[in-house]
C-alpha cells in the first residue's frame, strides 16, 4: 500500500510547467524534476514512484520503487528481464498519440495510394506531370491491432469511405471494424487488404508476426504501413517484399532499428516513404501523457487502481 506521502523521481524531459499540476494532484507527494540523466538516476535511489525510464543500474539501487510510469504508449524498453521480475507496477502513456498516429497513417495511405512522392519529384524540376492515381474509396485497410490508435484510425478510414479489417485476440464487434480477424486467420486477413497498418504494440507475441510468408500473402498492389513499433514484420523479409514487388509500397514510421542507419536500404528504394517515427510527436500528446500520469498520481496516493497499467509479461 502506498504511504501516502511518497518520493516522486521525474526525468528531466517533464516540462516544468507541469510541475503545479502534478502538486495539485499528490499535494503529500514530495515531487522532484531531474535536470539531467544522471541527476535522475540518483533520485531513483530513494523514490517510490519513478515517470521516466529507469535504466538497469537504476534498478538495481532502487529500493523504495514501487510504481514506474512511462511516457511512452509502448512501454516495450522498459519491460528487460531484470524490470519485468521486479515487484514494481509499470503504467504507460497509451492513447496520447493514438488521434495524431491515425491522421500520420492517414497521410501515408493517401501519399501511396496517389504516388505523391511523383508529384514532390515533379516539384523540384518544375515540371507539369499530370497522371492517373488511385483513391482510397473503395478499398479495404487491414488494421493490425484495436487499441487506441488502431480504433481512431478506423473512425477516419470510414470517413474515406474504406472497409476497414482488424486483427486482434478477440472478436468482438468494435465500431467502425467490419469485420476481425483472429491471429490464426493471419493470411486470409492480409489477402483482402489493399493497406495492412501496424498499430499494435512490439510484444513477444507480436514481435516477428509479419515474416516472408505473411508478407507473400498480401496482394501486390497492397501497401504496408507501421507507425507503432518495428520488428514485428521483420525487416529482412520487408525489404525483400519491396525490391521484389510482392507488394506495392511501404510507409514507415516506426522500425526496427532506430534511429534508421544512414545507409539503411529503406531510405533510398523508390516505393518507400520513411519518416523518423515522428507521427506523433504533438504538443497535444505530450499534454496528454501528462494528464494521464497527474490522474494516475492522484489515484496512486488515494490507494485507488491504476489506469493503462501494463502486464508486464504480455508486454501491454
Amino acid at each position: 500500500m502506498p504511504n501516502h506521502q511518497p518520493i516522486v523521481a521525474l526525468s528531466p524531459e517533464v516540462d516544468p510547467a507541469w510541475l503545479d499540476e502534478f502538486g495539485k494532484a499528490a499535494p503529500q507527494a514530495q515531487i522532484a524534476l531531474a535536470k539531467t540523466a544522471a541527476e535522475f538516476e540518483a533520485l531513483l535511489a530513494d523514490a517510490e514512484v519513478a515517470a521516466g525510464s529507469v535504466s538497469r543500474a537504476a534498478l538495481a539501487k532502487a529500493q523504495n520503487l514501487l510504481w514506474v510510469h512511462s511516457w511512452a504508449a509502448g512501454p516495450d524498453t522498459q519491460l528487460y528481464e531484470e524490470f519485468v521480475a521486479h515487484p514494481a507496477m509499470l503504467t504507460s502513456s497509451a492513447g496520447n498519440g493514438a488521434i495524431p498516429l491515425a491522421e500520420h497513417a492517414m497521410l501515408l495511405m493517401l501519399m501511396l495510394n496517389r504516388n505523391a512522392l511523383r508529384w514532390l519529384a515533379a516539384q523540384r524540376e518544375r515540371k507539369w506531370d499530370r497522371f492517373t492515381h488511385g483513391e482510397l474509396n473503395g478499398l479495404t485497410v487491414g488494421i493490425i491491432g484495436a487499441g487506441h490508435s488502431g480504433s481512431d484510425l478506423a473512425l477516419k478510414a470510414k470517413a474515406f469511405h474504406m472497409r476497414v479489417l482488424g486483427l486482434r485476440r478477440s472478436d468482438k464487434p468494435a465500431p467502425n471494424f467490419d469485420r476481425f480477424y483472429s491471429r490464426d486467420e493471419l493470411h486470409t486477413f492480409l489477402a483482402q487488404s489493399d493497406f495492412v497498418v501496424v498499430t499494435a504494440p512490439l510484444t513477444p507475441e507480436t514481435a516477428g508476426m509479419l515474416d516472408e510468408a505473411a508478407l507473400r500473402a498480401m496482394k501486390p498492389t497492397a501497401h504496408f504501413v507501421c507507425f507503432s513499433r518495428g520488428g514485428i514484420a521483420d525487416d529482412e523479409a520487408l525489404l525483400k517484399a519491396l525490391r521484389e514487388g510482392w507488394i506495392a509500397g511501404a510507409g514507415l514510421d516506426a522500425h526496427g532499428v532506430e534511429p534508421l542507419p544512414a545507409e539503411s536500404p529503406f531510405w533510398d528504394l523508390p516505393n518507400v516513404i520513411v519518416t523518423p517515427h515522428n507521427g506523433a510527436t504533438t504538443a497535444k500528446t505530450r499534454e496528454r501523457g501528462y494528464r494521464i500520469f497527474a490522474d494516475n498520481l492522484a489515484r496512486y496516493v488515494a490507494d485507488e487502481p491504476l489506469v493503462n497499467l501494463v502486464d508486464k509479461i504480455a508486454g501491454y
